[in-house]
């Protein structure tokens, strides 16, 4: 079913991985591991995520003029991503994170931003016209903050819903959480948010009550394999999530924000929406890299379909 237009504002970048038996401890050298290059980003990998999912994706976003960027606009052309607001920097290289994945699936990253840090707010008026025939606007926090806040508004003025993954963690003023119809934090970025550290249940339902306070209309805690835990108005409850065995886990939050995104412009319930979301990013996590993790549409029904038996 198509459905309307998802439109991603956000990151762009090429992962380098090194796989290894365990993450390095700070000044210590380990040797054997295996190397990889994927396309990453947080903005990117929600943008492909909820493409290969089944939606309409535009995406908004800065790469340098180099290798890196030709090859990721390459790649969204490929997942049939439109990308006719994606403004080549000539100035700054896009941006790179190098990624330690342990044998578990847990990760280390660092970012070198690159063009991301300089989407600005000017790039997304510019991009005015994308806003107007969207279902919902898909951002993060790998840009700067004034460019959030810009899409933000921009989206409320078109009455477009906003779904912000408030990562990486960092402060966020009432004011940008007021414009949010559904915030997605992980349990660490909840904690940041709302001061309440999140362990179980009744916290995560502690959390998303004082960050619907601060005037978001939904909040969706994501608690990894045990699920989500989605907070409205009329609602509170936990959406169960699905064991798997984990490869690496990065980029798993971003492929539930993009495919959420989908089933929400299909016009599936918040609880259904979530549990949908919840399949495509345990299906990521069986798999090495950002955007390759990715899976599609049939993936996710298949693998629903089984588990829901």
């Amino acid at each position: 079913m198509k459905s309307k237009r998802i439109l991603v504002i956000g990151s762009s970048n090429t992962d380098m991985i090194i796989k290894l038996e365990r993450i390095p401890r700070p000044g210590e050298t380990l040797l054997g591991g295996e190397f990889t290059i994927a396309a990453g980003g947080k903005g990117a990998n929600q943008a492909v995520g909820a493409a290969r999912a089944g939606g309409s994706v535009s995406f908004i976003a800065r790469v340098g003029k180099d290798m890196f960027g030709e090859q990721a606009v390459a790649g969204f052309v490929r997942d049939g991503i439109e990308v006719s607001h994606v403004v080549y920097d000539r100035r700054s290289p896009s941006g790179v994170a190098l990624i330690f994945v342990a044998r578990d699936g847990e990760n280390s990253i660092a970012v070198a931003s690159g063009a991301n840090g300089k989407l600005s707010a000017a790039d997304v008026r510019k991009a005015k016209g994308a806003f107007a025939g969207a279902g919902v606007v898909v951002m993060q926090l790998e840009t700067p903050l004034e460019t959030v806040e810009a899409a933000a508004e921009l989206a409320a003025k078109a009455g477009v819903r906003v779904i912000l993954n408030p990562a990486p963690a960092r402060e966020l003023p009432d004011s940008l959480l007021r414009l949010v119809s559904i915030l997605t934090p992980n349990e660490s970025e909840a904690e940041l948010l709302s001061g309440v550290k999140v362990s179980d249940e009744s916290t995560a339902s502690e959390a998303a009550g004082k960050l619907l306070g601060r005037g978001a209309q939904t909040v969706v805690i994501t608690l990894g394999a045990r699920g989500a835990f989605i907070a409205s108005a009329g609602e509170r409850r936990l959406v169960p999530g699905f064991k798997v065995e984990a490869v690496d886990t990065t980029a798993a939050g971003d492929i539930f924000n993009g495919t959420l995104a989908v089933a929400l412009t299909e016009g599936q319930a918040l609880a259904a929406a979530v549990r949908f979301a919840n399949a495509a990013a345990a299906l990521s996590v069986t798999r090495l890299g950002a955007q390759p993790s990715a899976p599609k549409r049939k993936e996710i029904e298949r693998f629903l379909a089984r588990r829901l038996r």
